[in-house]
């Protein structure tokens, strides 16, 4: 399971390098991080940052879609 770091700055039409300033890191430090093994605490600070749960760098994305298993149409799903 990968993180969702990338995916959850462009929901925030944020940049790695927007993240890495609020953060306090060079941009290099933080992709090191992000594509390496990051530890508890830079996960920590990288949810903070993001204002998101930390668990929500794990989570895969909730989808309000289902495609047909038939030809592979997407259809949104009305609440």
């Amino acid at each position: 399971m990968g993180l969702r770091i990338k995916e959850i700055l462009k929901e925030k039409g944020q940049t790695q390098k927007d993240l890495a300033q609020r953060m306090g890191v060079a941009e290099i430090s933080l992709s090191r991080s992000i594509n390496g093994n990051p530890n508890l605490e830079t996960l920590q600070k990288i949810a903070d940052a993001l204002e998101v749960d930390i668990s929500e760098l794990f989570a895969p994305k909730e989808s309000d879609a289902i495609t047909c298993p038939i030809c592979g149409s997407k259809f949104k799903l009305m609440q």
